[in-house]
């Protein structure tokens, strides 16, 4: 080398800050790390205070087994921990935290002070840091266990600080990875006191049951089905949702993997192909899911922030995930039939229908002129070019032979409603063939498009609800609801806000009171995370009012009267695109006659 190199050791403080790049991204990566040293130390209870988001003081105190001098000292120190000791150690780690850093980087770029007592100790110790400094020791009168104060967190890098959000979306953020704490630890007890308001307070003891109950509230928890724990060298529990209760985002997905909140991209692979044949694209599950295994089955130390971990066996972890929820779904009879086999299951059918429309009921008269839609493919979904709308008070019933003249090209000017099969499909009769109509994905057509072209147009009808609901909103929902008010008001829901995460909802879109309120804003607010400020424009509109109409529509095995089939049918054909719902899924199946004698050797 030559003389006078250019490589240098970078000074502790340095060395600090770059570390706290990695493990600081934002208060809530600060509370991330203190939270999980206070479940190391055996902890019943945490209780958590932040100011400004974190911005000016993120508090823990906890009562687990405190410090002594010299371990407070170390404790702010790169690499010291008490957890793992050689290299062979880092195989077998049981722990939430082992790296022995996150102490050190968070007090070199705050305000840092720490107050720690034994048990059986009389004094306690008392830090303070300021910038990565030592500025006092001394002895202190404490309870036993460890009280950490971080204020002004970045005020010696305003490059970093910068970046930082405004208090609202930061205290969104606190709230978020506590309750992913809460959730982790039920047994733990756990405050949350937000700018001098308690937000939470979690009882010690609980069960994973309990806790979702106090955090999701009821309803949530009622919508849930436990998993059985399971044998073997994986161990699976915790909760997932019912097919019928999903939302457009996987923030409602949470999972432990041995107490530490992470994922893999496995579990995800496994909760999509138990669902898979379940729910519609782009849904999603709500799950809690806890799994347990050998701590040597298992590679923490693959991701900066732990949040990402490696499985030695991913197909033990894979089968186990997917059988249980399987089974639990089984279990609760959610219109599953647990197989057996590469190939997914699909929907049970009932051992018994009674058709709710039989032929014996329609009288041959029952025959009504139809709005003219294009040439019809001789079998599969139908895919033809949209038609110009036709209003329905035009289509009214006539008698056979009534109708207007076909067109030459015009294959069903006519139909008539023979009935229902399989306890969902509607079979209708046309001039040159038969067709069978999904009326769920139907009225989805049929609403998308009369909400969508109000929305389009400024004209959305909104309807008072008899009773204003009031929903509290999961944090990161609650933001994004709170930012597009005015949107929201935009598409005929009224809402407004009612202090925290609770919102007032007294309007919705006419059509869709039956709608249930809470999913809804969960639906819109996650299109809008999703889209971002494109939300002025048309995707979120119509991605949004997609997901709300589905709710809004007609659910399988609903009766409906022959009129409500008939007006349902009529407004289908008068849609601009009647073959599809929302989702891309049909609305219509249709047969030629004759493809019909072709399969009966009649041609």
């Amino acid at each position: 080398m030559s003389e006078g190199g250019h490589i240098r050791l970078l000074p502790a403080d340095v060395a600090n800050k770059i570390a706290a790049g990695e493990v600081v991204e934002r208060p809530a990566s600060v509370l991330k790390e203190i939270l999980e040293n206070s479940v190391d130390a055996g902890a019943t209870q945490i209780d958590v205070e932040a100011v400004a988001g974190g911005t000016r003081l993120v508090s823990v105190a906890d009562n687990g087994s405190g410090m002594n001098r010299d371990d407070a000292l170390l404790s702010i120190e790169r690499h010291a921990t008490s957890k793992i000791h050689t290299a062979e150690d880092i195989e077998h780690i049981h722990t939430l935290g082992f790296r022995g850093e996150a102490l050190a980087a968070i007090s070199s770029v705050s305000r840092f002070r720490l107050r720690s007592r034994r048990h059986n100790e009389v004094a306690g110790t008392e830090l303070v840091v300021s910038g990565g400094k030592l500025l006092d020791v001394k002895d202190a009168g404490c309870p036993p266990g460890t009280l950490l104060e971080i204020r002004d967190l970045f005020f010696n890098m305003p490059a970093r600080r910068k970046f930082l959000r405004s208090p609202q979306t930061e205290t969104a953020h606190i709230r978020q990875m506590f309750l992913l704490q809460a959730l982790a630890w039920p047994a733990v007890g756990m405050s949350l006191t937000l700018d001098g308001r308690r937000s939470w307070a979690l009882a010690a003891g609980s069960t994973p049951a309990e806790r979702i109950r106090e955090l999701f509230g009821q309803e949530v928890a009622e919508g849930l089905r436990p998993l059985e724990p399971g044998q073997g060298d994986v161990k699976v529990s915790g909760f997932v949702s019912l097919p019928a209760l999903t939302r457009g985002d996987r923030t409602e997905q949470y999972v432990f993997v041995n107490g530490r909140p992470a994922s893999a991209p496995v579990i995800g692979y496994a909760i999509n192909e138990a669902y898979h044949s379940l729910i519609p694209d782009g849904r999603h599950p709500t799950i809690v899911l806890y799994l347990e295994m050998a701590p040597d089955l298992v590679d923490v130390n693959v991701h900066p922030t732990k949040k990402e971990v490696r499985f030695r066996r991913s197909s033990d972890v894979r089968d186990a995930v997917i059988g249980a929820i399987r089974a639990a779904l089984s279990r609760a009879g959610a219109a599953f039939v647990a197989g057996q086999g590469a190939n997914p299951p699909g929907p049970a059918m009932p051992a018994a229908v009674t058709p709710f429309l039989k032929i014996d009921d329609l009288p041959a008269s029952r025959v009504f002129s139809y709005p003219r839609l294009p040439p019809l493919e001789s079998r599969g979904p139908m895919a033809a070019p949209a038609v110009a709308s036709v209003p329905v008070a035009d289509a009214k019933p006539v008698a056979a032979g009534a109708g207007p003249a076909p067109a030459p090209k015009a294959p069903w000017t006519w139909c008539r409603v023979i009935g229902q099969i399989g306890g969902l499909y509607v079979l209708l009769e046309t001039e040159d063939g038969y067709v069978v109509m999904d009326p769920h994905a139907a009225h989805e057509r049929v609403l998308f498009e009369k909400i969508l072209t109000a929305v389009e147009q400024g004209k959305v009808e909104s309807q008072g609800l008899l009773v204003p609901e009031t929903v509290e909103l999961p944090p990161r929902d609650a933001l994004y609801v709170r930012k597009n008010l005015e949107l929201m008001k935009k598409l005929g829901i009224g809402v407004s806000e009612f202090g925290g995460d609770t919102f007032v909802v007294d309007a919705l879109p006419r059509g869709m009171q039956g709608l249930g309120v809470k999913a809804m804003l969960i639906d819109v607010a996650s299109h809008l995370e999703t889209l971002g400020e494109r939300g002025s424009h048309s995707r979120w509109r119509e991605e949004a009012i997609a997901q709300a109409a589905c709710k809004a529509a007609v659910k399988a095995r609903d009766r409906l009267s022959l009129g409500e089939v008939e007006q349902l049918v009529i407004a289908l054909a008068s849609a601009e695109m009647p073959y599809t719902c929302p989702h891309g899924r049909p609305t219509l199946i249709y047969t030629s006659f004759h493809e019909l004698a072709r399969k009966f050797g009649r041609e």
